[in-house]
């Protein structure tokens, strides 16, 4: 392996709270309390340790926990970015522990609507109805267009991730399956291509990882966790514009938005000295089943064109080449605002640590995690490895 891009910086564990449809008494700020103290605890790190706290609201969970002074986000980075974030301040010396945190409750009451997230009002989309599911729709017929992909390929990924997350006693769609995909082509239709069940659910829940020095991970209860590689690609602003597939980048011409997360693959196995072969499992981000054929081909485990047969040859299948979204995802898992965004790295976490609950991966080295999509004209994708990966 190449030398990885933070060298002092591991993540020691992450943890998640309840996940369900609703959170009964909570709001985003208490059940992100709930999560840090949990993280704090899994590790078995003393709260008071804790000289960083990165992803959304920063500075209230500082002041609620009484930690401060603390190193936080600029911004309210999620995810990937937030993890990204966090490891930097250990690697630069800014912080020696720091929590990562995301939660999300009672923001969607209008539930006639779409979740909120789903319909940014501008003047781009709002008039058209381009709401989240015609966006990532419409990258999804082109590819259908072009490559001959089936409704029967996109029902095969919504209805194994939904079968994930039915065997996960901690996912909040805990066994509403089985799943087959007559069940998934046989709901409604959402936005051609996408029937109800290729669509993500929303919920309620938060996460939160721990993020310190190497040593201070070897210490604590847990294996610790390295970041061997990591890339972000970004075409535009997140939910502003219609996408295209064939929306191009001057420095990129080639990968256009139809391929968005190509260069960040690239970048991410370059930095570990790996491939997509090394790679044992992927926590893909999979805000539709579409998203998981194209990431596939993106990221460079398939040719172009050829995820649709990829995944029907069973790769993603819990006892796959590549087990895919083993805990259920964004279908099934968790669709908590933007929490979901961080346990995407913190499923690929707990499997390479041996901890989870449903869908254990024996004894795997490398994890592949990502954020975002084609419909959202970005894509982050982060590789995990085991302290000795």
């Amino acid at each position: 392996m190449s030398r990885p891009p933070f060298p002092r910086a591991a993540i020691a564990g992450a943890f998640n709270t309840r996940q369900a449809r609703r959170l009964e008494g909570h709001s985003s700020l208490s059940i992100s309390l709930e999560a840090a103290r949990g993280a704090i605890d899994l590790t078995g790190l003393p709260l008071d340790d804790v000289d960083g706290v990165f992803g959304s609201i920063c500075g209230e969970i500082v002041y609620h926990l009484g930690l401060g002074p603390c190193a936080t986000s600029g911004l309210e980075n999620v995810g990937i970015p937030a993890v990204v974030e966090a490891a930097s301040a250990v690697e630069a010396g800014i912080c020696e522990v720091a929590l990562v945190v995301s939660g999300g409750a009672g923001t969607y009451t209008d539930r006639a609507s779409t979740a909120p997230w789903t319909r940014p009002a501008n003047e781009w989309v709002l008039p058209f109805g381009m709401y989240t599911a015609v966006e990532f729709a419409l990258v999804a017929q082109r590819h259908m267009y072009l490559y001959g992909t089936k409704p029967e390929h996109l029902a095969l990924v919504a209805a194994t991730i939904r079968n994930n997350g039915h065997a996960n006693p901690e996912a909040a769609y805990f066994g509403r399956g089985p799943f087959t995909v007559d069940d998934v082509l046989s709901s409604p239709i959402i936005a051609d291509p996408f029937h109800r069940l290729d669509c993500a659910m929303t919920s309620e829940g938060a996460c939160a990882l721990v993020v310190t020095t190497v040593e201070r991970a070897r210490d604590s209860n847990l294996a610790p966790v390295r970041i061997i590689g990591v890339g972000r690609d970004r075409l535009g602003p997140v939910y502003q514009h219609p996408p295209a597939w064939d929306l191009a980048a001057a420095r990129h011409p080639t990968p256009n938005n139809g391929s968005v997360g190509q260069a960040a693959a690239a970048r991410a196995f370059a930095q570990a000295g790996l491939q997509p072969d090394d790679v044992d499992l992927c926590e893909f981000y999979d805000p539709f089943s579409f998203e998981i054929i194209r990431q596939f081909e993106a990221f460079g485990f398939c040719g172009p064109g050829e995820g649709g047969d990829f995944v029907a040859d069973g790769h993603m299948a819990p006892d796959g080449r590549y087990p895919t979204a083993t805990d259920g995802g964004l279908m099934s898992f968790s669709h908590a605002g933007r929490a979901q965004t961080l346990q995407r790295v913190g499923r690929g976490v707990q499997q390479l640590q041996g901890v989870c609950v449903s869908n254990q991966v024996a004894d795997p080295n490398v994890a592949l995690c990502s954020n975002g999509g084609a419909g959202a004209l970005y894509s982050d994708v982060i590789l995990l490895g085991t302290d000795d990966a």
